[in-house]
């Protein structure tokens, strides 16, 4: 292994000074890893204007795996949508996603570091070895993953009580709380919420919070058609 197989970025702006070629100059295979939308739409939407290229080119297979979290916000989900329209391949993990990565061409891996500071570091790696596992971990998260249509299906219509209880968790009450702002027992109320998330396809609590916002604001816009009935 030599040094310059292994390079350290620091940041959006010098992944896209020093990486974003490599980007632009893929052929074969694109595929990308990552929790949310944030870890990598801007430094490779930089580098991808930058180079005056689009996104998707003739022969080219790019596929972007999210973890559930992707889902969570509205804006999120509409921006999924817009890429999967574009013509990439989008899949949702029901696990979490270990490891951020980028893999172009079967010849590089991009591994995005935590943020300190609100900084990444991003691990530039031309190692076969290294590019080869990284690329199995991706293919087998993407095998048992879920086609992002099937993911944001429409949920079914929903009761005036199931709206009260999405109400409950987008303030972010306690169980006991939201118990007793409905007048249930605790444990209807947490059986409530139990079948809630899985309508939603939420994974956490947290997650079944920001869906529910994103759903009563639908219903609260006047132009929108009602999410819930």
């Amino acid at each position: 292994m030599t040094f310059d197989r292994i390079i350290t970025l620091h940041g959006e702006d010098e992944l896209v000074q020093r990486a974003g070629h490599l980007f632009v100059a893929s052929r074969e295979e694109f595929l990308v890893a990552a929790a949310d939308l944030m870890t990598w739409s801007a430094g490779v939407n930089a580098a991808f204007r930058e180079g005056k290229r689009p996104h998707v080119v003739p022969g080219l297979t790019m596929r972007k795996l999210y973890s559930r979290r992707a889902l969570a916000e509205p804006e999120s989900l509409r921006r999924l949508r817009r890429i999967a329209a574009s013509g990439i391949e989008v899949r949702i993990s029901d696990g979490p996603i270990t490891r951020e990565a980028i893999v172009i061409d079967r010849r590089t891996a991009i591994l995005a570091g935590v943020p300190v500071r609100g900084v990444r570091t991003y691990t530039v790696v031309h190692t076969p070895e290294v590019v080869d596992g990284v690329r199995s971990l991706f293919r087998a998260s993407w095998e048992t993953a879920t086609e992002l249509a099937d993911c944001t299906a429409s949920p079914p219509p929903l009761t005036g009580q199931a709206r009260d209880t999405l109400r409950t968790l987008a303030a972010g009450h306690t169980d006991e709380t939201g118990a007793r702002l409905l007048g249930v027992s605790l444990r209807t109320y947490r059986r409530r919420v139990a079948e809630l998330m899985a309508a939603l396809g939420a994974g956490s609590r947290f997650q079944a919070g920001l869906l529910a916002r994103g759903l009563l604001d639908e219903e609260a816009a006047p132009a929108a058609p009602a999410a819930l009935r």
